[in-house]
């Protein structure tokens, strides 16, 4: 869904890059916080609340005070400067969900896995994903409140990522830190596929 670096509007006006990114991670692991965070429009959100029917299928230890959960996708847009309009679809985090990504992905430029230390083996799913489907992808360690902070080399070790996967820390609640995320998404997945990364004036 990257649209060619040519695309001029009636006027003759270059138009910006349009791009699909992949938020996806855990459950609970803030990814629609992530997508409204950003989103200059309304997000679209499919969240349903949480009901008896999923005790003992949800695991939601680390994060008890959750009482929604996607079970479609999110969605939202975000305009990075001049260059690029990011559609941003957040994955649903539970396994019984998992049979839409493949939908949510495709075509996409690439993609977030959001991280929480709590939980890391949670993110290992969207890891082996995006390795799988060799979709160019970046861990973005969600900073919740009183979480046990690790370096980022220990991390990129315990998730045994390759040295080429970007690692960096985020807060999904801020704008400024997700941009910097997406930024730093924006930059890797297109030198991974080749392309030339434009300046970036977010």
């Amino acid at each position: 869904m990257v649209s060619g670096p040519s695309s001029r509007d009636a006027n003759g006006r270059r138009l910006p890059t349009a791009a699909k990114i992949v938020i996806a991670g855990g459950f609970g692991v803030g990814k629609t916080t992530m997508v409204a965070t950003v989103s200059e429009t309304q997000p679209l959100r499919t969240e349903e609340i949480l009901t008896d029917e999923s005790v003992g299928v949800d695991d939601i230890s680390g994060v008890e005070r959750k009482n929604t959960t996607t079970v479609a996708m999110d969605f939202g847009r975000i305009t990075m400067g001049d260059e690029y309009v990011l559609y941003l679809f957040g994955t649903p985090g539970q396994e019984r969900f998992w049979f839409m990504w493949d939908e949510v992905a495709l075509g996409s430029l690439g993609a977030v896995v959001l991280a929480d230390t709590r939980r890391l083996s949670d993110c290992f799913p969207s890891v082996d994903y995006f390795e799988r489907r060799g979709t160019p992808f970046v861990v973005a360690v969600n900073c919740f409140e009183g979480a046990r902070q690790y370096d980022l080399e220990e991390i990129q070790l315990a998730l045994n990522l390759g040295p080429k996967v970007p690692v960096m820390l985020c807060d999904a609640r801020r704008l400024e830190s997700c941009k910097k995320v997406l930024i730093n998404m924006v930059i890797h997945a297109m030198k991974a596929r080749g392309l030339t990364p434009e300046p970036q004036n977010a």
